[in-house]
């Protein structure tokens, strides 16, 4: 049997890769990568410059994986809807197969591909994911709406399991019609695509992914249950754009985690919480796929959003004079990622202090996020500005001071981003406007000249909100 192994850019990697194990092990294996425009024409590519980044980093390191396993990842150019089956019919293929995708995009190319691919199958493995998205309900029938519940269902149902090795070897890759020669490119740098390499971006691949998660597991893992939420600690996994874009199955990061956390039950449970809220993500996507463009709790539609964007701008830029807001929005723009807790509260001021529509907020971290996943990006906004699927209660407002100062006690997080507050006192790092005047200039800072005033107030913002959604929910 020839199968077709399309890899379709949420699959880097070689462990644990049914559709290509599977394929090997039935006969000739042909590993293809198809440089759609959609995400690969150079001025798509810049609007997702992080992204990008990690992914043609991976991308080149599975082929040089595939190559060492005595196969060849055969890279074009063009329309997947259209490449994949001018592909499968040149190739004479059996079969096509891969990895299925939640997103509404890629059902859509699915369903395209499928057609066209006529009598040729399309084999979609489900793996992006524990469970299936979708494929948990209520005792009704209905899908879950609450998360614990559907943590509960999960616990109860879904056995996670061990994930299969790297395969020692590949079949090589069949002779290829010549024409096809003249389709096949290079890995293109990020240079190539018009996108300036970020050094501080997380490294691609699936062996830096590896080294990510035994450095954790090693490391910070057993006290995850608490140093989770310390913005000024190295207190998380960062796996979160290896499962993204699949250098690491979520089976390998789950199994890896139960066994290794073993001993410290607290850390593994609130860890292993953390990738049940992202299987509750994609069960979310699947069953209400509008969620990417309107609020999940329709009467949150034509909601009364102010248009600031003058505000907009400082939340973008770290210039709102709220020390945690502003470094959070100054780290994804230097290294493409947010801490998790930066990220609630970030999402909070956007949507609650300034009224602004999180939507913006939302495609802006998709924008520079490189672990910018449709799914999970939604699903935390909408939960931060409280119109999502068991939502942060809209009536909570998140104090940045009172956030501050609990998870960034000792001002690490602000001093690291905001280096020009990196002189002030403890007591003031999340709140310098209250400072002395003696304090500000010991530590050489001008407020409204080396760092802004704050931008809004919060017991005005706070009751500004609170009064509009009243106003909009009756």
């Amino acid at each position: 049997m020839r199968t077709l192994v399309w890899f379709r850019g949420k699959d880097l990697r070689v462990a644990d890769h049914a559709p290509l194990a599977e394929a090997a092990a039935a006969g000739e294996a042909i590993p293809l990568f198809v440089l759609d425009p959609y995400f690969f024409a150079p001025e798509r590519a810049r609007e997702i410059p992080h992204r990008i980044q990690y992914l043609l980093e991976s991308l080149a390191e599975l082929a040089r994986s595939i190559e060492k396993l005595g196969s060849r990842l055969v890279v074009v150019r063009g329309k997947s809807t259209e490449v994949v089956p001018e592909l499968a019919r040149e190739l004479e293929v059996d079969r096509v197969v891969g990895y299925r995708w939640t997103e509404p995009i890629g059902k859509e190319r699915d369903r395209r591909v499928t057609k066209a691919l006529a009598e040729i199958p399309f084999d979609l493995y489900d793996g992006e994911t524990l469970a299936t998205p979708g494929g948990l309900l209520t005792g009704s029938g209905a899908p879950f709406a609450v998360f614990t519940a559907y943590a509960r269902a999960f616990a109860r149902t879904v056995e996670v399991e061990a994930p299969r090795r790297a395969p020692r070897s590949l079949p090589p890759l069949p002779k290829l019609p010549r024409r096809l020669g003249a389709r096949e490119v290079a890995v293109p740098s990020p240079e190539d695509l018009g996108v300036t390499p970020n050094p501080r971006v997380v490294r691609g691949g699936e062996a830096a992914a590896r080294a990510r998660l035994r450095a954790f597991l090693r490391g910070p893992g057993p006290r995850y249950d608490v140093g989770r939420d310390l913005m000024g600690e190295a207190g998380t996994s960062r796996v979160s754009q290896d499962l993204k874009f699949g250098t690491l199955s979520a089976r390998t990061v789950w199994r890896h985690a139960e066994e290794a956390l073993a001993e410290h039950p607290k850390a593994r449970r609130a860890y292993l919480n953390e990738l049940v809220w992202r299987e509750f993500a994609y069960d979310v996507l699947e069953h209400r796929p509008e969620v990417l463009t309107e609020p999940f709790k329709r009467a949150w539609r034509r909601f009364p959003w102010r248009e600031d964007e003058a505000g907009w701008r400082a939340w973008v830029e770290g210039t709102t004079g709220y020390p945690v807001v502003d470094a959070s929005a100054r780290q994804l723009l230097t290294e493409g990622f947010v801490h998790n807790r930066a990220r609630m509260i970030s999402a909070s001021f956007l949507a609650k202090h300034l009224l602004v529509d999180f939507r913006r907020g939302e495609e802006h971290f998709m924008r520079f996020l490189t672990d910018g996943d449709w799914a999970s990006n939604d699903l935390g906004w909408q939960w931060s500005t409280g119109c999502g699927v068991d939502a942060q209660p809209w009536f909570r407002v998140f104090n940045p001071v009172l956030q501050g100062e609990k998870f960034d006690a000792r001002g690490d997080y602000v001093r690291r981003w905001l280096p020009e507050l990196a002189s002030l006192g403890d007591r003031w790092i999340h709140q310098p406007w209250e400072a002395p005047e003696a304090e500000l200039a010991r530590a050489g800072v001008a407020l409204g000249e080396t760092y802004a005033r704050p931008i809004v107030d919060h017991a005005f913002a706070r009751q500004r909100f609170l009064a509009a959604v009243k106003g909009h929910l009756g």
